[in-house]
């Protein structure tokens, strides 16, 4: 079994890993530490790999970070890496007046991972996609941007699914499938 640091402070996030990481037949344990990091702008890779890097900096060793981005068609791919911002400021209803007046709600959810080895190191990106829609919230206001999202071809919003089976379609159960099977590499 690995040990992994997990730079995050969202207990919802940190749930989340956990739970998809300790799943399987080469599970991996999962330590947290919340760090203050500045984060850079750019793309969504460029942000991850910035934030990594000086986890792995700060804690002296390998560790893991996540950044998620909502991604709007109509908007060509804003908010993405910066979807934190616009609910804080905007709410779930914000997020749907954003839209008002383009043909398309279509929108991807995109998780990217960074496993850095250490100081020094250059991250490993681990991305996961999943496509849906933009629709009016639904479901518990519990974890983010989860009311507003509904992925394709499940007639729910990540809010209404029950954890099990949001934590099996998941943009960042895709990314996490993918490191797992880089860890088992190592």
């Amino acid at each position: 079994m690995h040990l992994l640091v997990f730079v995050t402070g969202n207990s919802n996030k940190l749930k989340e890993v956990q739970a998809i990481l300790s799943a399987g037949e080469h599970p991996v344990e999962i330590d947290s530490r919340s760090l203050e990091i500045d984060e850079i702008q750019g793309s969504t890779q460029e942000v991850s790999k910035a934030k990594c890097r000086r986890a792995a900096e700060l804690l002296n060793g390998p560790c893991i970070t996540e950044d998620t981005a909502l991604c709007f068609e109509a908007l060509d791919g804003l908010p993405g890496p910066y979807i934190k911002y616009f609910l804080e400021k905007l709410g779930h209803d914000g997020l749907n007046r954003m839209l008002v007046g383009f043909d398309s709600k279509k929108a991807w959810a995109l998780c990217t991972f960074a496993y850095c080895a250490g100081p020094g190191r250059e991250p490993v990106l681990f991305e996961g996609r999943t496509d849906g829609t933009i629709v009016p919230a639904r479901g518990p206001a519990k974890f983010g941007w989860d009311p507003v999202f509904e992925p394709d071809d499940t007639g729910l919003t990540y809010a209404e699914m029950p954890v099990e089976q949001k934590n099996l379609l998941s943009h960042r159960y895709k990314a996490l499938e993918k490191l797992r099977l880089y860890l088992q590499s190592l």
